[in-house]
């Protein structure tokens, strides 16, 4: 059985989960997500000890069914975490010139092109400008993790940081290896 997969998730107060057959509805003070289980995982809404708990179990021990198992409870888990705290990415816009600002919902970045460029924020993401002296940085916060993930990494392929200034879009936490230039006579 996975170890993963067997843990229950414990939901915190004021977050509610819902299933319906093979929807999985979560709903907390940062929003709503909902997704649709593989057909040989089952969820299951119990009361434990005066708390909501959400648990998986798989329909048959077949391969699929157990490398499923495990996936289905972390992403539920990522839901109840997201509705109930959030997530967040930061990335730093690195760059003599380099600059970021928001025009209206949509971020305008300078990012060294002829031009810039207009990124359009999808619904369910919320971004706002940092600045901390000379340095910019985008931040993004979502309730649903996947989204977060795929539009900062949206943001970054723009401009990939590049190894030998360190110019270019970076996730805050990423490091850099650097590259020597070339050697002078």
């Amino acid at each position: 059985m996975s170890r993963i997969g067997k843990a229950p998730i414990t939901l915190p107060k004021g977050v509610k989960a819902v299933v319906s057959g093979n929807l999985v509805k979560i709903e907390g003070p940062k929003g709503k997500l909902e997704r649709v289980c593989r057909p040989e995982i089952q969820a299951e809404v119990k009361e434990e000890e005066g708390a909501q708990v959400l648990t998986f179990q798989r329909n048959s021990d077949s391969k699929d069914a157990r490398a499923f198992h495990g996936m289905e409870r972390a992403l539920a888990s990522n839901m109840v975490q997201g509705c109930h705290e959030g997530f967040e990415k930061i990335l730093d816009v690195n760059g003599v010139g380099y600059k970021a600002e928001m025009k209206g919902k949509d971020i305008n970045l300078g990012l060294g092109y002829s031009h810039d460029i207009q990124f359009k924020v999808p619904d369910g993401v919320k971004a706002s400008i940092l600045k901390e002296g000379r340095d910019v940085a985008v931040k993004l916060e979502s309730c649903d993790k996947q989204l977060l993930g795929q539009v900062a990494a949206q943001i970054r392929s723009l401009r990939p940081p590049e190894p030998y200034k360190g110019k270019g879009v970076k996730y805050r936490d990423e490091v850099i290896r650097r590259k020597a230039g070339k050697a002078g006579k």
